[in-house]
């Protein structure tokens, strides 16, 4: 078995709702990983995961909302957003925001953009 390194940069931009940077970078049965860039002013659309989902700020600062509460936060920070829950990410600040979100188990049912 030869280790697998993958370079978000080199992955390729998926389609999504959000209309934002997202690259997979993990889609295995137990997890999916993406790596999502959000410019100044962009977010991404309230929605539902069936599964739980935790994002790590990378670089920036993102505006994160799960449930009813949206809190700033900073670089290598991660926020836990459970299963069912609407969420959403948005970047109000000047510079880049880049975030990893970790999906645990892979979704097997489609999220639900609100």
């Amino acid at each position: 078995m030869n280790m697998k390194i993958v370079d978000w940069r080199e992955e390729s931009i998926v389609e999504t709702p959000h209309r934002v940077d997202v690259r997979r970078l993990y889609d295995r049965e137990s997890a999916q990983v993406m790596h999502i860039t959000l410019n100044p002013g962009e977010t991404l659309k309230p929605h539902i995961t069936p599964v739980d989902v935790f994002f790590y700020i990378l670089e920036g600062s993102v505006d994160v909302r799960v449930g009813d509460e949206t809190i700033t936060v900073g670089s290598d920070r991660l926020v836990e957003s459970p299963k069912d829950i609407v969420h959403c990410l948005s970047n109000n600040s000047t510079s880049v925001g880049r975030i990893l979100v970790v999906k645990a188990p892979k979704p097997v049912t489609s999220t639900r953009v609100l």
